[in-house]
């Protein structure tokens, strides 16, 4: 599957025939243990959370990516509801970039967030903990996972307080953890021009640390 670049500015989930068709597929075998999972999360008193597209790798994925929360794109009115990097959005658009620039598919990959529910901003620390049992969740969901992607601050804060309460799980499955920069543009703001050209190709060496890990 060939992303489209971000200058191009156009997202296939704008389009109607490939948006129903990842609707249709919901529940396609290599994402429904991960989706039937969503259902559970979507009937917990913390509300709402999009579904992975089966554009991703799902329980096949090799890499699991986290971010920080839902953002508005993946909601089910304005956007797509689901979790993809062809969703409307410049963050999405930008993970699609890595990925080819890194030899790397989408099916390669199945994006989660520290904090799984929608709430548009900045998670407690609460809440990250609260999305702790989640993370542990999808690595059994994924058996041949082998890189964790922590894209942004508060994925590797939730990584870090998962590994001083699940340090057993990590070091049995020999996980890689990458960590990088959040693939929003807020991520880049900085008045210094070095900073902000050494966080941009951060972005590009995580991803392809990523690949390595997995003998691409």
């Amino acid at each position: 599957m060939t992303c489209i670049s971000v200058s191009a500015m156009a997202y296939r989930m704008g389009e109607t025939t490939f948006r129903l068709a990842q609707e249709a597929d919901i529940y396609a075998p290599h994402v429904e243990s991960i989706n039937r999972y969503v259902d559970e999360l979507r009937r917990s008193e913390r509300g709402w959370a999009p579904y992975v597209a089966p554009l991703h790798g799902g329980a096949n994925a090799r890499v699991l990516s986290i971010l920080r929360d839902p953002g508005p794109a993946t909601q089910e009115d304005t956007g797509s509801g689901m979790l993809c990097i062809e969703n409307d959005d410049p963050s999405a658009a930008l993970q699609c970039t890595l990925l080819e620039h890194a030899g790397l598919v989408a099916s390669d990959l199945t994006p989660w967030n520290a904090y799984p529910w929608y709430i548009n901003r900045s998670p407690k620390t609460a809440e990250l903990e609260a999305g702790l049992p989640t993370i542990v969740r999808m690595i059994g969901l994924m058996p041949d996972m082998r890189v964790v992607l922590l894209q942004g601050g508060d994925a590797q804060r939730s990584w870090k307080m998962l590994k001083r309460q699940h340090r057993g799980i990590i070091a049995d499955r020999q996980l890689v953890a990458v960590p990088t920069y959040h693939p929003s543009r807020q991520a880049l703001f900085t008045p210094d021009p070095i900073e902000q050209k050494r966080r941009e190709a951060r972005r590009f060496e995580a991803f392809q640390e990523a690949a390595e890990a997995l003998g691409r």
